[in-house]
This record gives structure tokens, C-alpha cells and sequence, in this order.
């Protein structure tokens, strides 16, 4: 078997850890917590598990502003404690995907805290630092992801800080060699503790215009909009010399890498597909030398319907790179979960469509048990995105609530007070709910996992897309001498299929009823919003 076997053939499983599972009674989340769950982790059939941030932070943005690369939040444990997690994970053939931030630190971060407390300090340029402009203010008219200008200004120098998302993030300067080796060590550190892979948060942004020039108006702005989209982001992301700095990167995991097992990069990008696919670093030699998975969010900003979806997937395999493996996602903690975008009918196609695509997909915490956002009252926010934009509904707490195991008390996740509330079904929508339940979302995407591990189509197979009407999309996996279609009802009444479309009507899985299994007799007819897999 190939080293690049398991995250071209595994699923992959976020973990935002705060909300997984407590072990102490703190009401957050840690790693005893994850441990504790492996055993359903790997009941699940997944290969890898990725853990958003567990690094020592103040927290501003719940472990996205970190104050020590080589170490463990005392909320979430120890570095004993995640040794302990690897090995466990490992013993469990499970792999460990940590997040690896490398635009920015906390400003308690000790690099910061020396680089603001002189401008003639030896760290100084490790961060992005400039005079005001002629008014005093802001160095230029870059916008911070979460509100109001990317520059604060220091009064003890006289100087303003850049940072992309919140003051107390204050961004690195990877134009710094220095920078970038120390950066580069954090993941060596890391790799060397076992761990088999990194999700790099916002890839494109860690290198920024060197003449630091005002980005332009975006002509499709309009009133109402966030005021972040006032201008386009032209010299604050996506520069081509990022594409270096990928190269480098990839370069420090892979020789971590052997003939058993390669260490994986999985970045951050929300681009169009156009620039994603650059990420893979195709040289001139035909070698792809950037990030094995550039992240593919096109699914959770896509229209919802058969035909937007069918052009999107013909785009994006079109747009691949020879050799580059695709990769699919729904959610994540960022975003609005899927099963309150679509609905929970739809949220079953969904998982369905996910997970007999072509590549590698990436499923986030609860999803598989169609967990739906949380609505958080105003006095209960956490989200600093939401209290930097108040009544815009970017705030992300709704979709990173605690995940339900049972109908125990505090959903089993706690003994304690949940840092944030549970949702309102927790004592019927919960896992082990769910195990019992045929019908449940848990039972179908423990069924659609089984069947993507024992079908060599599903795993390695191509895509071939096919034309089944309107409201219908359908396409085939061929591999190793099978071929599967699916067939995904999106409308909301039954659509009887063209024999000619299928041959031979053999269902192994649809989504509506486990029993819905063997040779049909007569025409086939898709149900409202259900799923078939049909061999032919």
C-alpha cells in the first residue's frame, strides 16, 4: 500500500475540543475527554481525527491566539495527556491532525511581548509594524476579519501593529527568515511526538504586500453588507510568494514522512476554485509539492440543488491538477451546520453525497448525528466575531455547542455547567439515541462509511458524471472492475428513473430506509429527497 493510502482513501473527523467531551467537570471539553471517545471514534469507521487548537491561550478567540507553540492549554491537559492520546489513537489505527496557526500569536505571546517593547528590539520585524499614515491613523485601509481596522496602534513605540483578525492577534511577518524557521520548528516539534498531520489555519493570508498598499473598492459591494467586503482583498491574501512558503512547509512534514506513512497538509482556503487548486503547487516538472488537501469549501457556500451542485463538482474535477486529490467538506466550526442550512431531510442526501464523492471528506463533530445550530442568547455569546458585529449573524457559537452522547444529565459531555447550552432535543437527538435507532442519522453514516471502506470504487474510483433530469443528480464511480451510480433525489416529489440510466437495479444503500436493499423489479423510483447507491 501506498505511505499516502490513509488520507487519500480515510475520512477525516473534526474535533472542536471544547465541546466534544469534559473530562473534569469544568464544562469544556479536554483531552481525557477525547480519549475517553476514541472507541466510538473508531466504531465509526473514520481514519483521522482533527484537533481544532489545544495550545496555551488567553482565549480571545478560543485557542486561535496562542501564547505558547510547545505546550498544552491547562483547559484541555498536558503534553502527558496528549502523548497519551496519540498512542492511544494510534493503538486504535486512528491518526491525530492538530491545527497549526501560523498568521498570527496572542499579543501575550512572548515573541509579541518583545517585539512591541522597543523598536530596536531584535524581534521587532517578526511582526508587521509601521508608521502612521500622514493623519495619524491606520497605515492603510486593510480590514480586520472580525470588525473595524487590521492596525492598532501602540503608544509606547509610536507605531501600528497589523493584525488580521483580532488585536489581540497580532499577525507575523513571514517575510522574516527568521520567522519562518522558528515556524517551521513548531511543526517539527510536533511531528516529532507522533502526530500525523496539520490543518493550516488561513494559508493564503500569512503573507502580505511588501509596499503594505491600500487594497481597492469592491464594485459589488452594497450597503447592508459587512463592512469587511468594502474592499477587495488584493494585497492581503492570496500573493503568489505564499506559494513559496507552502513549498517549505511541505517540505518540513514530508521529511517526517517514510515508506509506511506520509505526514499530510491540509489548508484553510476560502478561494475560488481557480486559486484553490493552485495550493497543490504543480511545478514545472509535473510534481505537486504544496498542500496534499487544499480545502474544499464549495459545498457549504453552494446553492442547494441538483444542477448547481452537478456543475460545481464537473468544475472542480475539471480543475484538478494530474494527481491532486479531491477533497470535500460540509461544515466546520466556522460555518452554519449543514442539517440547519438544508434541513434534516436534505442534511441525509447530504451525507450521502459527501461521502460517495470522489476524495477525501472530512466530517465535523455531530454532523453525523445531525446536530442542528444552536440559537445563543444574546447575554450567553461567546463568540468574539459576534461582539465585534453584533446583529449580523456571524457569530459562531450556534454550530460549536456540546456535542450530546446521551439522555444523562448535561447530555453526558459534563458533570458541570456546558460552556455553551445544549441544544433543545438533547435528550432524544444524542448518540447513543441514535445506536439504537436503524432509521437515525448515526446508523446511516455508519452504514455509507462501511460501504466507502469495503468498495474499492468508492475509494479509488473515478467520477463519471451522469444526466438524470431535472432536480436529480446522479453520477457513476468506477473502479477495479465495479461501477456504482448514485442517484440523489433533491426535489420534493418521486422521480421515476430512465432504465436506460440503470441497467441493472441493484440498491446497496439508500438513505431513506436501511431495508430499501437488493433487485428492484419494475422501474426505479426515487422517493422526496432520497439517496440510492445502485450497483450495476
Amino acid at each position: 500500500m501506498s505511505a499516502d493510502t490513509w488520507w487519500k482513501n480515510g475520512i477525516v473527523y473534526q474535533i472542536y475540543p471544547r465541546s466534544f467531551q469534559d473530562s473534569d467537570g469544568d464544562g469544556i471539553g479536554d483531552l481525557d475527554g477525547i480519549r475517553a471517545r476514541l472507541d466510538y471514534l473508531a466504531s465509526l469507521g473514520i481514519d483521522a481525527v482533527w484537533i481544532s487548537p489545544i495550545y496555551p491561550s488567553p482565549m480571545a478567540d478560543f485557542g486561535y491566539d496562542i501564547s505558547d507553540f510547545y505546550d498544552i492549554d491547562p483547559h484541555f491537559g498536558t503534553l502527558d495527556g496528549f502523548d497519551a492520546l496519540v498512542g492511544d489513537a494510534h493503538s486504535r489505527g486512528l491518526r491525530v491532525i492538530l491545527d497549526f496557526v501560523p498568521n498570527h500569536t496572542s499579543d501575550q505571546h512572548p515573541w509579541f511581548v518583545q517585539s512591541r517593547s522597543a523598536r530596536s528590539d531584535p524581534r521587532r520585524d517578526w511582526y508587521l509594524w509601521r508608521d502612521p499614515a500622514p493623519d495619524g491613523g491606520p497605515p492603510n485601509n486593510w480590514l480586520s476579519n472580525f470588525g473595524g481596522p487590521a492596525w492598532t496602534l501602540d503608544p509606547t513605540t509610536g507605531q501600528y501593529y497589523c493584525h488580521s483578525f483580532l488585536k489581540e492577534q497580532p499577525d507575523l511577518n513571514w517575510r522574516n527568515p527568521e520567522v519562518r524557521a522558528a515556524m517551521y520548528e513548531v511543526l517539527r516539534f510536533w511531528l516529532r511526538r507522533g502526530v500525523d498531520g496539520f490543518r493550516v489555519d488561513v494559508l493564503s493570508q500569512i503573507i502580505k504586500d511588501a509596499q503594505f498598499r491600500d487594497n481597492p473598492p469592491n464594485p459589488d459591494f452594497t450597503p447592508g453588507q459587512d463592512p469587511f467586503h468594502r474592499w477587495l482583498m488584493l494585497y492581503n491574501t492570496d500573493l503568489p510568494e505564499v506559494q513559496q512558503i507552502v513549498v517549505e512547509m511541505r517540505r518540513v512534514v514530508d521529511a517526517f514522512s517514510d515508506t509506511h506513512s506520509s505526514r499530510v497538509l491540509i489548508g484553510e482556503l476560502y478561494l475560488p476554485l481557480s486559486r484553490l487548486v493552485a495550493y497543490y503547487g504543480l511545478n514545472a516538472r509535473g510534481v505537486l509539492e504544496g498542500v496534499q488537501l487544499p480545502f474544499n469549501f464549495q459545498l457549504i457556500a453552494t446553492e442547494w440543488q441538483a444542477a448547481r451542485i452537478d456543475r460545481l463538482v464537473r468544475d472542480y474535477e475539471a480543475a484538478l491538477p494530474a494527481g491532486a486529490q479531491p477533497n470535500w467538506v460540509l461544515g466546520n466550526h466556522d460555518k452554519s451546520r449543514i442539517a440547519s442550512r438544508v434541513g434534516p431531510r436534505m442534511a441525509r442526501l447530504a451525507a450521502m453525497l459527501l461521502l460517495t464523492l470522489r476524495g477525501t471528506p472530512t466530517l465535523y463533530y455531530g454532523d453525523e448525528i445531525g446536530m442542528t445550530d444552536v440559537p445563543i442568547p444574546v447575554d450567553e455569546v461567546q463568540d468574539p466575531f459576534e461582539k465585534n458585529k453584533p446583529g449580523m449573524g456571524l457569530g459562531r457559537d450556534p454550530q460549536r455547542t456540546p456535542m450530546p452522547w446521551s439522555a444523562a444529565s448535561n447530555a453526558g459531555f459534563t458533570t458541570g455547567a456546558p460552556w455553551l447550552r445544549l441544544a433543545d432535543d438533547w435528550r432524544t437527538l444524542n448518540v447513543e439515541a441514535q445506536s439504537h435507532d436503524a432509521g437515525s442519522m448515526l446508523a446511516l453514516y455508519r452504514r455509507l462509511i462501511a460501504l466507502r471502506r469495503a468498495q474499492p470504487a468508492l475509494k479509488r474510483g473515478n467520477y463519471e458524471a451522469l444526466d438524470a433530469g431535472d432536480e436529480v443528480l446522479a453520477y457513476a464511480r468506477n473502479g477495479e472492475g465495479q461501477r456504482l451510480v448514485v442517484l440523489l433525489n433533491f426535489g420534493a416529489t418521486s422521480r421515476p428513473l430512465s432504465k436506460a440510466l440503470v441497467t441493472r437495479q441493484s440498491i446497496v444503500l439508500a438513505s431513506t430506509d436501511a431495508a430499501r436493499a437488493g433487485f428492484i423489479k419494475g422501474p426505479l423510483v426515487l422517493a422526496p429527497y432520497e439517496g440510492v447507491v445502485i450497483s450495476t
